[in-house]
């Protein structure tokens, strides 16, 4: 079937309910809610300036961590599961999926300003097709076994996901999404990824200049 094909074949309406539902569902971030109802602080004006896990939890602890995280991978998750029961077209599901990530990371309460959309993604992906959720952790774990770091090996990850997809035999309208997938996590923690590898440079160099001393 042809890319116009595949467009026309679509049904758009039940597309854009479904979108727009999980839309909305992403942009509940927890970790906003949780900050604000203990501390009566805006954890965007904090740390990272992330409502993401990460963020939460140095203020929270351990217990506002793994809250945060349990809510953006269950909306993720919840998100292709409801897409999936409403329709059995799985390019409107991998839209669903897409579309609660955009809502974690640009949701519309809070000015377009919201976390950075990993754990949802996993989420997502893991009810979606659980051999690209294992694929992700084995490819994590052996670039985590390497660096000793998660953002790097995680982001890595992420950007193989394509091209695992790829050779599952996807069609090209679910790679193009799942590459749409990996791409708005990678966007979103491009600070990120500059700081990891100024870090990274740096290290180097320090290592470098301890190996002239010697």
């Amino acid at each position: 079937m042809s890319w116009v094909d595949t467009l026309h074949s679509a049904n758009w309406n039940q597309a854009s309910g479904i979108g727009l539902f999980a839309y909305i569902l992403g942009c509940f971030a927890a970790g906003y809610y949780l900050v604000r109802f203990r501390l009566h602080e805006d954890v965007r004006q904090l740390g990272s300036g992330s409502v993401g896990a990460r963020n939460v939890g140095r203020y929270l602890g351990k217990t506002g961590f793994f809250l945060t995280v349990l809510s953006d991978f269950g909306k993720g998750a919840c998100a292709v599961w409801i897409a999936r029961h409403f329709s059995t077209d799985e390019r409107i599901v991998a839209f669903a999926m897409i579309a609660v990530v955009v809502g974690h990371i640009w949701p519309a309460q809070l000015r377009f300003h919201g976390g950075k959309g990993m754990a949802t993604s996993l989420g997502a992906l893991l009810v979606f097709d659980p051999r690209l959720a294992f694929t992700f952790a084995a490819i994590f774990l052996c670039a985590f076994a390497l660096q000793r770091r998660t953002i790097l090996p995680g982001l890595f990850a992420l950007a193989c996901l394509p091209a695992a997809s790829f050779f599952l035999h996807y069609e090209g309208a679910k790679v193009l999404m799942i590459s749409i997938l990996s791409g708005l996590v990678l966007l979103a923690h491009r600070k990120n990824v500059m700081e990891e590898i100024a870090q990274l440079a740096e290290r180097r160099h320090t290592r470098a200049e301890s190996d002239d001393i010697l």
